[in-house]
């Protein structure tokens, strides 16, 4: 837009224009119209750049999601005025999302509660009347001692989230029903069990991947609603390391629309993917046979004697230490020995006659079946089977071709200390969309020992 002063054929299109505006504005003096102008054309305003928003500072965690970001809280005149980020804390070093800053929302929202409500209406009509703690503490006594006088069981206890599940059962003990659960136990308990119950912890919800050397990264099932900002700092982190990132996932949102390659598996089927990965890895022999030797119970020896008691179990000593088979030595030695060199596959025969083989050797035995092959799951899980196989190589090639160093002495768990410690910068972590299936435990299961293969 030419301004009203400018020279020649300029100074006629602006003059045009301020008439136009004092048709539509009324009769303004030329000058007045030419203030207008200058006005619009060089806005100015006088801003505070540190202005004052509280009088307060409260630190604590956010509770938008489940990542317990830390924040500082900021009140003026005893009203919420403003949510950031708390950069000394731990788990999100000062970055906050839009859910975290909108807890302001949350907290002033007049759909708040702030007492408790008693029904006054028929059921489902939603009918309630505020009344005093003391008067909703009088009513749940006498009614819970009614139940528990009769009969303690006839009481269902369900906590949602955010709330102490471990005091949820102790409570439940005290009182004496069996029934009760929480948040948890539908949402990420069956991935919890199977990281305790396969490596002795859990990546849910908190365990992260190694984000400052990991080259490859499997994500499964993760949203943007967990553990959110570490992981979208993590994130930033590989990518600028140009480290590749794979997400598992059957839409391409959030995570996966900033991954370098997007997997569009079908839902619940991310087990049968992952069988499929480890099918590869064993037929391609790239394990870490050196680790499972070390760290696993690979070689402890399970009893082969269909039918009998036994049949199933860890073959051990007369001091119930469980055996390994030494394969330079060709006899059963204690399993937890340090410096063993146990066999992981083939069947051995103990000195009381009976029949045992490593525990490797029952996982590769049903891995290798060719039910797992990528061949046979591909149609299943939607994901083309020569996919599955370039992924198997691209993690064996890393894992194996570009070994991860790090110059840092460290003692193992048999005292012998080691001058470097020597991994794999292969890295997986899983959310939501594999607790959210039936079959989630046995899927975690599955990419815990893919992550020992390896």
């Amino acid at each position: 837009m030419a301004k009203i002063d400018d020279v020649g054929g300029q100074r006629a299109r602006g003059f045009a224009f301020t008439q136009g505006f004092q048709r539509r504005s009324g009769p303004a003096a030329p000058e007045d119209a030419r203030g207008w102008l200058d006005r619009y054309q060089s806005p100015s305003e006088d801003i505070d750049p540190s202005p004052t928003v509280s009088d307060t500072v409260k630190y604590t965690t956010c509770y938008m999601c489940a990542c317990r970001c830390g924040i500082k809280v900021h009140i003026k005149d005893g009203q919420l005025r403003f949510i950031e980020g708390n950069k000394d804390h731990p788990v999100n070093h000062g970055v906050i999302c839009a859910k975290g800053s909108a807890g302001i929302m949350t907290q002033n929202s007049p759909a708040k509660l702030r007492k408790p409500l008693l029904r006054t209406g028929e059921r489902g009509t939603g009918e309630f009347r505020e009344i005093e703690w003391d008067e909703a503490l009088t009513i749940l006594t006498e009614r819970l001692g009614k139940i528990r006088d009769s009969d303690p069981s006839k009481l269902a206890f369900f906590t949602g989230r955010d709330q102490s599940q471990s005091l949820t059962g102790f409570w439940a003990a005290q009182f004496g029903t069996p029934n009760f659960a929480a948040h948890g136990g539908f949402c990420s308990v069956n991935m919890a069990a199977a990281g305790m119950y396969t490596l002795g912890g859990s990546f849910w919800e908190f365990g992260e991947p190694d984000w400052d050397h990991t080259r490859y990264l499997l994500l499964f099932g993760v949203a943007e609603d967990h553990d959110s900002n570490p992981i979208k700092i993590g994130l930033s982190k590989m990518k600028a390391r140009g480290a590749k990132i794979v997400s598992v996932n059957p839409i391409k949102t959030g995570y996966s629309a900033i991954a370098d390659e997007w997997v569009g598996i079908r839902p619940g089927s991310d087990g049968l993917f992952v069988f499929a990965l480890i099918h590869e890895l064993l037929r391609a022999d790239r394990i870490d046979a050196e680790y499972l030797v070390r760290y696993t119970n690979a070689p402890w020896l399970v009893i082969q004697d269909p039918g009998g008691a036994d049949d199933g179990l860890f073959a051990r000593d007369a001091d119930g230490t469980p055996l390994a088979w030494d394969a330079v030595e060709q006899r059963a030695v204690p399993a937890t020995a340090a410096g063993i060199r146990p066999a992981l596959i083939g069947a051995v025969t103990l000195p009381d006659g009976r029949r045992a083989v490593p525990s490797f050797h029952l996982l590769a035995e049903r891995y290798l079946d060719p039910q797992h092959a990528p061949e046979a799951v591909a149609e299943r899980c939607g994901v083309p089977a020569d996919t599955i196989r370039r992924i198997a190589a691209e993690m064996a090639h890393l894992a194996f071709q570009e070994t991860l160093t790090i110059e840092q002495p460290w003692t193992d768990w048999a005292g012998r200390r080691h001058e470097r410690m020597v991994g794999r910068p292969i890295a997986m972590h899983a959310m939501r969309g594999i607790s959210a299936h039936s079959n989630g435990f046995h899927t975690c299961r599955a990419i815990h020992i893919q992550q020992d293969l390896q």
